[in-house]
């Protein structure tokens, strides 16, 4: 079994769509690539510094997000990536 086909049976999709969740992924990834150092530039003042590191993560994981909902929903894979997000976000919740 190839690697696309692993992708199909691990999120339960159709070829179409981890085609289309993969594009998503690629866009994501690219504009959040473009707007990292401008946007942490802006509140560190240019600095690569530990303050850039923590910044970093603090806006740009919600901005990813974000942008990952939007594309997602613009290639009607909105579902898909509601539950993804959800898996990502609980991840830094606190375990009781």
């Amino acid at each position: 079994m190839g690697w696309f086909e692993k992708l199909q049976n691990r999120w339960g999709v159709t070829g179409k769509q981890v085609i289309l969740i993969l594009i998503v992924f690629a866009l994501t990834g690219s504009t959040i690539a473009f707007l990292k150092k401008p946007v942490v530039a802006f509140f560190t003042g240019g600095e690569k510094s530990v303050l850039f590191s923590v910044i970093y993560f603090i806006l740009i994981f919600p901005v990813y997000i974000l942008f990952l909902m939007a594309y997602g929903y613009l290639f009607g894979m909105y579902d898909f990536f509601k539950g993804f997000a959800k898996k990502s976000v609980s991840r830094f919740r606190k375990k009781r």
